[in-house]
């Protein structure tokens, strides 16, 4: 394999984890986890689809629309929010559609833990927004550092259906990997993706430990 393909496969690899792990997609990653590997994988099938399809919808397919909008009045650039100023907008409408995923949450009787697993995921949320008013913080990297905090929760809480460790184990190792692929393809520097990590990792536990 030439240089020109291996770097053009990485530089798809790190396109492809960047879109398959988007931000808008992170909540719905992360309520299926709880439904499918914690004790609440023992409710009724339907009810569990219903519940994640709900969060779907209210913090992807909302402000994917929303974002399409201002893409179509040109009141951003372009759809990737690739430009800091770009995000402002979009992030502040992305902490209404998180915090309104919570309620919901909340409003289906969900133990206050998975209620807070989505408070605190919006705490996140708003932190990326404020930061953003100065600073290009990667919410790719506070996506997946919320995942790892969620889990690393079920485990020590005891929530967990089975052994946690491996699949802990491996959204480490894709945490970094999507990282990686951020700095691959020029969106983020270091700091940005470790600020980034650090936000979703520590408003997730605060939440679920302090008030879960």
């Amino acid at each position: 394999m030439s240089s020109f393909t291996f770097n053009k496969f990485i530089t798809g690899l790190a396109r492809f984890l960047s879109a398959a792990m988007s931000p808008l997609l992170m909540p719905t990653y992360g309520v299926f986890l709880v439904l499918w590997t914690s004790i609440l994988c023992l409710l009724p099938t339907g009810t569990r689809v219903t519940v994640m399809v709900m969060v779907m919808g209210i913090t992807c397919v909302l402000p994917v629309v929303f974002i399409s909008v201002l893409h179509h009045l040109k009141l951003i650039g372009d759809k990737r929010l690739i430009d800091r100023r770009d995000r402002i907008i979009p992030y502040a409408f992305a902490v209404l559609c998180y915090v309104g995923a919570t309620f919901y949450i909340d409003r289906v009787h969900s133990p206050m833990w998975f209620t807070m697993f989505m408070a605190g995921a919006s705490l996140a949320c708003l932190v990326d927004f404020v930061v953003s008013l100065w600073w290009k913080i990667s919410a790719h990297a506070t996506g997946i550092g919320g995942l790892v905090a969620l889990l690393y929760q079920l485990h020590v809480q005891g929530l967990s259906a089975f052994d946690m460790f491996w699949l802990l184990c491996f959204t480490i190792l894709l945490a970094g990997a999507l990282g990686t692929s951020r700095l691959i393809l020029k969106r983020h520097t270091l700091p940005q993706v470790l600020a980034g990590f650090a936000c979703g990792y520590v408003c997730v536990t605060l939440m679920m430990k302090l008030f879960g």
